[in-house]
């Protein structure tokens, strides 16, 4: 039996990257998740940041770039608690791009979903981290004059304990690289989806991603750092999707001496 879905109508654009990503995510819960006391998802603010209101689960919706520590706070407090953030790139990468940049470091075991679609959508199409330089606005008139952020090689080089990268515009593949990141136990988990924006950004569309995006070969191994920073640091006409990287790490919470006797919310009180 299927759990009911949240009533709310999500408020994106028709046609927006962001659909998919709920539906596909909707559809993994409802097969792996039947109790969803133990899922909650954390969000920040912005179109992506949304998402949240449309599922059934514990949501904490807090401020702009600050879903990671929230998150790293709901992990360590009960460790036994699937934690799910959902972060467009501005609010991951921008606002929150010191989190996230420790976030990885310690490697906690929370599963970051990033929307990525190179440009602020919620506050009307200024550039974001991940717009590409030249990419014009109406505030960046003369284009962007600064470089993309890079969250792939970022996280590979800190050793994420595993890096996915894919494109809204595949659901079969957003489906695999979603079970991946849900399945995923020794530690931080990044999936960065390709999602484009329809109403602000009119160059990274869903045909020119799809012109672009390609499966990574089943012969790869994204326990290569090397091979895996060269795919990072591409700049082809080709974008890798899949599974990038796969660190060796044990999540944060298994070296924590606070959580050796189980969770710190069943521990509360006792000597």
């Amino acid at each position: 039996m299927k759990l009911a879905k949240a009533d709310k109508h999500p408020a994106w654009c028709p046609g927006c990257g962001n659909y998919p990503i709920l539906e596909t995510l909707q559809e993994i819960l409802d097969e792996e998740f039947t109790e969803r006391n133990n899922l909650v998802l954390v969000s920040g603010i912005g179109q992506a940041a949304k998402l949240p209101h449309y599922v059934k689960a514990n949501v904490f919706n807090g401020l702009h770039g600050r879903a990671l520590p929230v998150a790293t706070g709901i992990k360590l407090a009960n460790h036994e608690l699937e934690v799910i953030v959902t972060s467009g790139d501005g609010d991951m990468y921008g606002e929150g791009g010191n989190h996230f940049v420790h976030a990885i470091r310690r490697n906690i075991g929370v599963k970051a979903i990033v929307h990525d679609n190179q440009v602020y959508g919620l506050t009307k199409g200024q550039a974001s981290p991940t717009s590409v330089w030249g990419f014009e606005t109406g505030i960046q008139i003369h284009g962007v004059k600064t470089l993309p952020f890079n969250p792939i090689a970022l996280a590979i080089i800190e050793d994420c304990s595993l890096v996915a990268r894919s494109f809204s515009g595949n659901k079969e593949h957003l489906r695999a690289m979603l079970k991946a990141v849900l399945e995923h136990k020794d530690g931080f988990a990044l999936l960065d989806v390709l999602q484009p924006c329809v109403s602000f950004n009119h160059v990274n569309t869903f045909k020119w991603y799809k012109d672009r995006v390609k499966p990574l070969d089943e012969s790869y191994d994204p326990g290569d750092l090397t091979a895996a920073l060269q795919i990072a640091l591409g700049d082809g006409d080709e974008i890798p999707i899949g599974i990038i990287y796969r660190g060796k790490r044990k999540s944060y919470e298994l070296y924590a001496e606070a959580l050796e006797n189980g969770p710190l919310v069943k521990n509360y009180g006792k000597k």
